[in-house]
């Protein structure tokens, strides 16, 4: 896939200059001094030779096949270029110019037009307004970025050609290598998707990074993520996410959700790994592409000095790993050459004047310990200690080790050399060991994901005609907000179970439902213009008598009244009240990238403050419903504190996917919120007390 934009035999520089400093001179001069062994084109009206090498006129004079085309020229000039490359039979092009999209309303058309042309063409094209690519395999340096990587095992993209030019010139000081690197620019035609499909597939890449501002078809990325996890870990960095870009919404469930929330759902159901920091990143990037993937969570730190010792731990119990006890065989080998003061127990604090022989000894002996899954080894800078002996030891054991070993050597000056001999022999090492937990958390949370069962999934029995016709009336009414009879039957038709209701237009009517459903009732206000209920005073439960309903029926109806003027009001819902159950919130909100979502969290009046809720993409399986329950904070209360009976999970996993299937079936559902839904102790189910809909014009 994308094969000749990474190993061409042939590459044509359109725009190439004979000027330092120009971009055209650039890339050319980036081509040909990083040891490309193809056939290299400059294109040049204006000059017959260009860094000795023959120059072109323009495309179709080139007497031979051209594998790639790069181009960089002013905007108005690329689609006179991409014409040539249709008539030269050039399928892979690179477009450096900017001018386009990213320059207003002019541009965006210029670009379309560009983007139609290459289509009909069958021309793919990485760009425009980007950096440039790079393949250390292939030696192809086809950028204007200011040096080349080192040859590696990781693969990057970016959508920032500016991020690019940092990264590689932080790579070049820290002898980071990489297998590709590509900036994406505009993505007028190879996205996100493709690269990294296209990098999942290259044997040179071990881990696959990328710094993402925008997904444009989230299905298609979150599918072609999952394909490509199961072979090779992906590490994201994605900016753009906060508060500011969500959207107003009247449910409880747009409320709460926003992009940050979309993303980080699509992250976790496609296995990739999301990185807070750039730092992050590429802390995750040394350890996943150096480094085995632990068997389990039990963490060994070594250290020569409490306090990083303590640190580490601290980091490891926020963390998914844990500092396991050490084997009683194991500790026993210690103590034989260990000093008494030191300790045996994890972390294993071999004290301040250890030499580079103890480490030494101390990790052949841990290595070794079967129950250990990783190990970490802390280094502050005493005097008994050189640390570059430490290191040479270090590269020594991991040869034959088959767990991760990571290093924290704490310092900088009497550090350097010995962090350089362990990063050249493939040993991550972090300057704080926070870091360094962080990146093994990472391969563990990774590792645990690819080993998860395949994904199922339920489909429900449904009256989709019912719904349908619920609906198209609404529509015809040229209403968006269904009432709550409209939505209770929605629900029912999808198998949700429901509090028996009667709709009272009238006092009277009131009381003769409440009397055939039986007191203790709830009475709610029934209108298409009130959202939500409990805020307006449009709520009474707990109602035990005839009078009870008379006056609440008054109160219910002079409060919309007063306090929402102009809303409709159609009568009062009198509902069965549910005697015992958790309350839990369910909804619907459509995101602009990834479409249908599914929020779960506790229910009630508090939901928006406390704000403890989880995201998924729909259609959810068996397994997002669960690890979405278990998600939320107040996980345990669902499981019982102090006494209570647990809640019905089964009853709330039940009714996710039911709501996930509606998401799919109805994309007009706009918003939709069931709540409460009143979960009952285990194995009784649950129950839709509440719920609301918008949908489409």
């Amino acid at each position: 896939m994308l094969d000749y934009f990474f190993n061409p035999s042939s590459v044509a520089v359109v725009g190439a200059s004979q000027t330092p400093g120009k971009i055209g001179y650039d890339i050319l001069n980036n081509i040909l001094q990083h040891g490309y062994r193809g056939a290299v084109y400059p294109i040049n009206p204006k000059a017959k030779e260009i860094l000795g090498c023959k120059a072109y006129p323009n495309l179709v004079s080139v007497p031979s096949d051209i594998d790639l085309a790069v181009i960089a020229l002013p905007a108005a000039a690329v689609l006179t270029v991409m014409e040539q490359c249709g008539r030269k039979k050039v399928d892979s092009v690179v477009i450096i110019s900017a001018g386009f999209k990213e320059v207003g309303p002019h541009g965006a058309r210029l670009e379309e037009e560009l983007a139609g042309l290459a289509r009909d063409l069958g021309i793919r094209v990485v760009g425009p307004n980007c950096l440039g690519l790079i393949d250390t395999k292939s030696s192809l340096n086809a950028s204007f970025a200011a040096g080349m990587p080192l040859d590696g095992h990781i693969g990057f993209f970016s959508q920032s050609g500016a991020l690019c030019v940092a990264i590689l010139d932080w790579a070049l000081g820290e002898n980071v290598g990489f297998s590709r690197f590509v900036s994406l620019g505009n993505k007028m035609d190879i996205s996100e998707t493709e690269m990294m499909l296209s990098m999942g597939q290259d044997e040179n890449t071990r881990v696959i990074l990328g710094y993402l501002e925008s997904i444009e078809e989230g299905p298609p990325f979150m599918k072609a993520a999952r394909q490509v996890a199961q072979e090779k870990p992906i590490i994201v960095i994605k900016s753009g996410t906060t508060a500011a870009g969500a959207k107003a919404a009247s449910s409880h469930t747009g409320a709460l959700a926003g992009s940050e929330h979309a993303y980080n759902a699509a992250f976790k159901q496609s296995g990739i790994i999301r990185a807070e920091s750039m730092q992050a990143l590429f802390s995750y990037a040394m350890a996943f592409a150096s480094q085995p993937l632990p068997r389990g969570a039990r963490l060994a730190i070594i250290t020569n000095s409490g306090g990083p010792g303590i640190l580490a731990a601290d980091a490891c119990d926020r963390s998914s790993l844990h500092l396991s006890p050490i084997r009683k065989e194991t500790a026993d080998r210690l103590r034989e050459f260990l000093p008494p003061t030191a300790s045996v127990y994890n972390p294993i604090d071999i004290i301040g004047d250890a030499s580079h022989e103890r480490y030494e000894k101390t990790l052949s002996v841990v290595v070794q310990d079967e129950l250990i899954h990783a190990i970490l080894i802390l280094l502050t800078p005493t005097a008994s200690v050189d640390p570059t002996a430490v290191a040479r030891r270090i590269v020594k054991l991991a040869r034959d080790a088959d767990k991760p070993i990571m290093t924290s050597f704490m310092g900088e000056r009497k550090v350097r050399a010995a962090r350089k001999i362990l990063q050249d022999h493939g040993i991550p090492g972090y300057d704080y060991p926070e870091d360094a937990i962080g990146a093994l958390d990472a391969m563990l949370s990774y590792r645990r994901w690819r080993e998860k069962p395949e994904r199922q999934y339920r489909r429900f029995e449904a009256d989709t005609a019912k719904v349908r016709e619920i609906f198209a009336s609404v529509r015809r009414q040229r209403r968006q907000d269904l009432i709550e009879t409209e939505a209770r039957e929605i629900l029912r038709a999808y198998g949700f179970r429901l509090p028996e209701s009667r709709m009272a237009r009238t006092t009277k009517e009131a009381i003769s439902a409440a009397s055939e459903i039986g007191y203790p009732i709830v009475m709610k206000i029934a209108s298409p213009d009130v959202l939500h209920k409990s805020d307006m005073g449009g709520v009474r439960v707990k109602l035990e008598n005839d009078a009870m309903v008379e006056e609440a029926f008054f109160d219910i109806t002079s409060n919309i009244q007063r306090r929402q003027p102009e809303a409709r009001i159609l009568g009062v819902m009198v509902q069965e009240m549910i005697p015992q159950g958790k309350e839990v919130i369910l909804g619907i909100t459509r995101d602009i990238q990834f479409g249908p979502m599914i929020m779960f969290g506790l229910g009630g009046i508090y939901v928006e403050v406390l704000k403890d809720v989880a995201f998924r993409i729909a259609p959810l399986s068996v397994e997002s419903a669960d690890a979405m329950i278990r998600d939320i904070r107040s996980f345990p209360l669902l499981r019982g504190v102090r006494g209570e009976l647990p809640a019905d999970i089964e009853g709330i996993k039940d009714a996710l996917m039911r709501l996930s299937q509606m998401a799919m079936d109805f994309p007009e559902i706009i918003e939709a919120d069931i709540n409460p839904l009143l979960v009952c102790p285990e194995g009784q189910g649950a129950v839709a007390v509440d719920a609301r809909m918008t949908i489409q014009a």
